[in-house]
């Protein structure tokens, strides 16, 4: 395997991560899943190879892409349940009350489910913008919201069921 960057060697951990289940941690697997995300954002890699700056739009395309196939390969499995959360659909997503609102609505759609996988993507950017100075006031704030979601799906998640709680 060639050397990788630092960006590759984090993507190649992540996309481990969020596959295991169908990699078993090999990580020959999981840079094959990794090269077939990057394959399809072919366009924006020649753009980010062009303008450096783009690579946080390089990054969020990426988790996009990882979330996306994560949701259609849950999505077919009638068994193990899985609900998706994008924290920044809206300016108001990631208040407290909109955050405990769909994070209750994700843990009902999941309940059946003896396992199950609830994926929150964009949450630190919807609380950290990164055009914005990240203030103590919000690292608490996405402080805060973490511990709300953990402590949610703690409390109404039932001890035989088995939930997996990703933040991308």
């Amino acid at each position: 395997m060639p050397s990788l960057s630092r960006d590759d060697l984090r993507r190649l951990h992540f996309i481990d991560a969020l596959f295991s289940h169908v990699t078993g941690h090999d990580l020959y697997l999981a840079q094959q899943i990794k090269d077939a995300i990057a394959f399809s954002l072919t366009e924006l890699t020649a753009r980010t190879k062009a303008d450096p700056d783009s690579a946080e739009r390089y990054d969020a395309a990426f988790n996009a892409a990882a979330a996306d196939l994560l949701t259609r390969f849950f999505g077919q499995s009638p068994r193990h349940g899985f609900y998706h959360w994008d924290a920044s659909l809206t300016s108001v997503s990631a208040t407290p009350l909109f955050t405990r609102m769909e994070i209750m609505s994700g843990l009902k759609h999941l309940a059946p489910f003896r396992e199950s996988t609830l994926l929150v993507t964009n949450l630190r950017p919807a609380l950290l913008p990164a055009s914005q100075r990240a203030s103590t006031r919000r690292r608490r704030d996405y402080a805060e919201a973490l511990a709300l979601i953990q402590d949610l799906a703690a409390a109404r998640t039932s001890r035989r069921n088995q939930l997996q709680l990703l933040f991308l």
